[in-house]
């Protein structure tokens, strides 16, 4: 049985179709799974003239009746991975904007799996790591109009790759360290893998990712048969200490029977056998 020409070269390009992307498309357009995957790619341009459309080389008219053109939209219906790609619309040899066809992912995976975000102090900056080395690309934006994915949201992308392919990000908040804590942030994660659109976002407290960093010992004097030690936070610390209080764990080990004891304890001045900071 022969194929109709456009279901051939559907498959003809699918093994180059598997796009990876680098970085997100400047238009995209996220298809859902299910019966109802139905999208309409608009032709931004003013001009009120006929536009053709162009799918990767290729006019649309190889799409057969998935694509059916609405004055100059292109609306597309049972979206699968071969239709998945850049679309643009020309008016004869000039294109005048381009969409990218992206696919909901399957990735059923809740963010808390695929990310994970500290801060060492409650100053406007914290860290984040995306764990899964599958995505090419990956971005967070922070606010309700990120997770509703509206234009003003402000993206930050990778600040720097792990070694393992994960991505490392800095972000910046707007809540005031002097305040009480009652809102919580709202961090939302897009992700692309070939062709497929991921979308995730979590809600937490900045004070369930705050880790102080190491402190400082700044005094170590023996007196007599004690150890004086005087300790401060560390530099990345807050400020003032007075108001951002830390309580320090210390383990020591006492000299007579070797036994280590552990103390929890928010003075900056000890009086300790031997001494091991955690």
């Amino acid at each position: 049985m022969t194929l109709p020409l456009w279901i051939f070269g559907l498959l003809l390009i699918g093994p180059t179709g598997a796009h990876r992307l680098n970085h997100f498309p400047e238009n995209f357009v996220v298809a859902k799974r299910g019966e109802e995957n139905t999208v309409t790619l608009t032709c931004s341009t003013k001009i009120n003239q006929t536009v053709t459309w162009i799918f990767e080389h290729f006019t649309t008219e190889h799409l057969g009746d998935r694509a059916q053109q609405d004055g100059q939209n292109l609306k597309l219906s049972d979206v699968d991975t071969p239709m998945l790609g850049e679309y643009s619309c020309w008016r004869g040899e000039e294109m005048l904007s381009s969409t990218h066809l992206l696919l909901e992912a399957l990735e059923e995976d809740e963010l808390d799996s695929l990310i994970n975000c500290s801060a060492n102090s409650y100053d406007c900056k914290f860290s984040c790591n995306w764990t899964n080395p599958r995505y090419t690309v990956v971005r967070l934006g922070l606010g309700h109009d990120c997770s509703e994915g509206v234009k003003s949201c402000h993206w930050v992308n990778s600040s720097n790759q792990t070694q393992d392919g994960g991505f490392q990000f800095q972000l910046s908040h707007s809540l005031s360290p002097y305040a009480e804590e009652s809102t919580k942030l709202e961090l939302t994660a897009e992700a692309i893998i070939n062709d497929s659109f991921l979308r995730r976002t979590k809600r937490f407290y900045l004070r369930d990712i705050i880790k102080p960093e190491i402190p400082q010992v700044v005094t170590c004097q023996e007196v007599d048969q004690d150890l004086n030690v005087t300790i401060y936070p560390p530099p990345s610390w807050s400020t003032p200490h007075s108001f951002f209080s830390l309580e320090h764990q210390i383990e020591y080990r006492l000299q007579d029977d070797g036994k280590f004891v552990f103390l929890l304890c928010d003075l900056s001045d000890f009086r300790l056998d031997t001494l091991h900071l955690l």
